[in-house]
């Protein structure tokens, strides 16, 4: 495993992340499965696990923190996240001060633990005042309750906010923000998000680097029953066309030459951008995991990246 520094900041993330983002707490009897897969990243060199109080309503944060407590915490950098509704309450939501102050305590407790090494909002909610927002993660940040916060999904102008106004006022600013980054998705990534945070010093951590699975080549014959593209239907809509099934058929000749798998290709990809810390993958099954951490470290050629561009712009 590599590790890299989260943005400007002293704190080292294993280029390989897990997270539980529809994955865990689906189901039922998956404890065991969680603990093997939590494990087997961790044994990996996997350092940086996931998480979002909205995941499975909670059952997600509890399954990993119920394997993640029995590791030395120190050894660990555990995030969660809070924006979206958590019941049907009013003020249950949204990154009121009032909102972000409770949900931290019940990520804690579902984690098991006395603090997050980030906390991130994971939405921008443009009901609250930036002024508001950032004061409140300050405030986590100085109660010892997280070490760090960061955005997800926020417009590049609203992280250039964010940090303007901590930084011009002696509070703690975001260091990190979470988007959606791919093969497959990369335009508002590279055109919007990383201009700013990459100057900024505001690292990322990607969050579906395999663009659902469909990276990993396991829809190249069609759509396997139980598979996340097959099951939902919008995102198989966007994702699963034929002119993308034909991109990931193409660079497995790049991946075979690499002797990589196209999933590594794909997270050694996203790994070639100075301004990513870590790609954050899911997996089921253990197997997936031992496969995406051997991404860590794969560095590609200027000839290999400009033979993967070719594939994707075509």
């Amino acid at each position: 495993m590599e590790y890299r520094n989260l943005g400007k900041s002293g704190l080292k993330v294993s280029e390989v992340a897990l997270g539980g983002w529809e994955t865990y707490g689906v189901g039922v009897n998956e404890q065991q499965m969680v603990r093997d897969i939590v494990t087997a990243a961790y044994d990996g060199g996997v350092n940086f696990f996931d998480q979002a109080d909205i995941y499975a309503r909670g059952r997600s944060e509890e399954l990993m923190g119920n394997v993640l407590r029995e590791l030395p915490r120190h050894t660990l950098v555990i995030s969660s996240k809070v924006y979206w509704p958590m019941s049907d309450d009013v003020n249950d939501r949204g990154l009121s001060r009032k909102h972000i102050l409770h949900s931290i305590d019940g990520s804690l407790k579902r984690l098991g633990t006395d603090h997050l090494d980030v906390y991130f909002a994971h939405r921008y909610d443009p009901d609250v005042p930036m002024e508001e927002i950032v004061m409140a993660f300050d405030q986590v940040i100085r109660d010892g309750k997280a070490l760090y916060w960061g955005t997800s999904m926020w417009p590049a102008a609203r992280i250039a906010q964010a940090v303007e106004f901590a930084r011009a006022n002696g509070l703690h600013a975001p260091i990190t923000e979470q988007p959606e980054y791919s093969m497959i998705r990369r335009d508002r990534v590279e055109k919007e998000i990383l201009p700013y945070t990459e100057t900024a010093g505001v690292g990322l951590v990607v969050w579906s680097p395999l663009a659902m699975g469909l990276l990993t080549g396991k829809y190249d014959d069609g759509k396997p029953e139980g598979a996340r593209l097959t099951e939902k239907e919008n995102w198989g809509k966007n994702f699963l066309t034929d002119e993308n099934i034909q991109k990931v058929r193409d660079l497995k000749a790049i991946a075979d030459d690499l002797n990589i798998t196209r999933a590594q290709l794909a997270l050694a990809w996203i790994l070639r951008q100075k301004g990513v810390s870590s790609v954050i993958t899911g997996a089921t099954k253990v197997q997936q995991i031992e496969d995406t951490v051997k991404a860590a470290g794969v560095r590609l050629s200027s000839d290999v990246i400009e033979q993967i561009e070719t594939i994707l712009t075509r």
